[in-house]
């Protein structure tokens, strides 16, 4: 049995324990939709700069489709952990591929990747949040901005770590041995996209893209995207998926414009 040390973070202690865990077998979840559209709340102010005029300001909107049939989703065996069964309430499989109507592809993160030069924004003081619920991390696929607090629940009567490995952020593994227990995490620099995983049950993970300004969104079942409130320019909109890879299209918006951009991704 190969044994893992995980750092556990319990609320209300100053000092930190190191929880020795049997390592058994954590995958995806949630196919919700986010819009680009910033919190009314917000922290600090940002930087001094260009202030985006609502008032001119436009939008691109789109879909993300799948042409070919999505290869089926791999199988999750919870076997190792009674209390994942129970909570899983019957067969799971991944969502890699979470495919609607009309061959509308799920889990895809859209954001303005280049154009928006010396704009600033605030930064929102409500957090992301995920949540590991059912064994699974739910959402599968979001978006948060730099210097937000990402909110991280155990809704399970069962332990589970969180283990983020990002390139440009800072590593982090915490472990969340106790149902309820939360924790907070805030990225310093933009990085799309940073995977999350769980080293107690293999099947589980996530991918958080991190970014400095409010364009972004996650398709759901229905493949739609929105960014909203672009001032007038243009931008470099690029469509990313966990299997599919990342593909880009340039758009030019007026004052009071919306343009629509669509991404079609072939099966590999």
């Amino acid at each position: 049995m190969h044994v893992r040390s995980v750092r556990v973070s319990v609320p209300g202690l100053i000092a930190s324990a190191t929880l020795a865990v049997s390592v058994v077998a954590c995958g995806g979840g949630g196919g919700t939709t986010t819009t680009s559209a910033p919190p009314a709340e917000t922290a600090a102010p940002a930087a001094a700069g260009l202030r985006v005029d609502a008032a001119t300001a436009g939008e691109v909107m789109g879909m993300v489709m799948l042409d070919g049939t999505a290869p089926a989703n791999a199988a999750i065996r919870m076997n190792a952990d009674p209390v994942c069964l129970r909570e899983a309430k019957g067969p799971q499989t991944q969502e890699t591929y979470v495919v609607g109507d009309g061959k509308a592809l799920g889990n895809v993160f859209v954001y303005v990747k280049d154009g928006l030069g010396n704009y600033v924004y605030d930064t929102p003081a409500e957090p992301a949040r995920i949540d590991q619920k059912q064994c699974r991390y739910t959402p599968h696929v979001l978006g948060i901005r730099v210097g937000q607090p990402l909110e991280i629940t155990n809704s399970d009567p069962t332990l589970h770590n969180i283990h983020a490995q990002p390139t440009a952020n800072q590593e982090f593994n915490t472990g969340q041995p106790i149902q309820g227990m939360k924790m907070t995490h805030t990225f310093t620099a933009k990085e799309v996209m940073v995977p999350f995983k769980c080293d107690v049950h293999g099947w589980m993970n996530a991918f958080i893209g991190v970014l400095d300004h409010p364009y972004f969104a996650t398709t759901g079942m229905d493949g739609k995207f929105s960014l909203k409130t672009l001032p007038p320019g243009t931008y470099t909109i690029e469509a990313w998926h966990e299997k599919l890879g990342a593909q880009t299209q340039q758009v030019t918006i007026g004052e009071k414009e919306t343009k629509e951009v669509s991404f079609t991704f072939k099966p590999v």
